[in-house]
């Protein structure tokens, strides 16, 4: 298990034992083992990029919590979950397709298409995370969200250090869910930028190129959360050509 830094912010609010500058905020979870520091006043368009630097000098990951103001509401549940490295994103994904592919899309028969590549290049994902954030908050989808900083590996393993239970209706474990961020975060340069109760942002540095690979990851997007699908895969598709962002919500 990883140490938790964020017990040190109980007598150190503004964070200088771990290089930070933080706001007024607060500690959620148990006193010993809190599951994660949250600012008290609504994100502005660059406390994205000030807190960023968290990541490297604590192990502290940002991330804009939605619609919060008692966490307590979220039902957080990171004791019964799992760990991410434990999962396969591929057999997660190949295992959703064939529950759902054919009661949500009528593809009954049709054979998973397997993990679609990365592209060859892409932009710094810690810059389009802070570029995405800035524009989810003010009068963005995340306005009135505030920024957290949760200790996990990586970015993608977010959901399952505060035991997120937004996909509940898709998935009990939502470790198997950051198992495929952690795929997406290598491939495409992902970030969990934003959470609310139901709903998930990641920013994406290297979305894919061309209409093949976009449907390649279409299905990969349908298997990981149906909702995402309003029309069909081929018009999902043409909208993750070049996007700097996904949304995902499970009803």
């Amino acid at each position: 298990m990883l140490a938790n830094p964020l017990p040190r912010l109980t007598d150190d609010p503004a964070g200088a034992a771990l290089g930070l500058v933080l706001p007024s905020g607060g500690l959620v979870g148990p006193a010993d083992e809190p599951w994660c520091w949250c600012a008290d006043e609504p994100a502005g368009p660059r406390d994205w990029a000030r807190l960023a630097p968290a990541r490297r000098t604590a192990g502290l990951h940002p991330v804009l919590l939605g619609g919060v103001r008692d966490l307590g509401q979220w039902d957080l549940a990171p004791g019964e979950v799992s760990y991410p490295g434990d999962h396969d994103a591929e057999d997660v994904l190949a295992e959703f397709w064939e529950a759902y592919a054919e009661v949500e899309l009528g593809y009954g028969g049709e054979e998973w298409p397997g993990l679609a590549e990365a592209p060859d290049s892409g932009a710094d994902p810690d810059r389009v995370a802070a570029e995405v954030a800035g524009a989810a908050t003010g009068a963005g989808p995340l306005r009135g969200a505030r920024m957290a900083l949760v200790p996990a590996r990586r970015s993608a393993d977010i959901p399952a250090a505060l035991g997120w239970r937004g996909a509940l209706s898709h998935e009990n474990d939502v470790a198997r869910l950051c198992a495929v961020l952690r795929s997406w975060e290598d491939r495409f340069g992902i970030r969990v930028v934003g959470l609310t109760y139901d709903q998930l942002l990641v920013s994406v540095a290297a979305p894919p190129e061309d209409r093949e690979e976009a449907l390649v990851l279409a299905a990969e997007h349908f298997a990981f959360c149906p909702d995402a699908i309003a029309t069909t895969l081929q018009e999902h598709a043409e909208s993750l050509v070049g996007a700097r962002s996904w949304t995902f919500r499970w009803d």
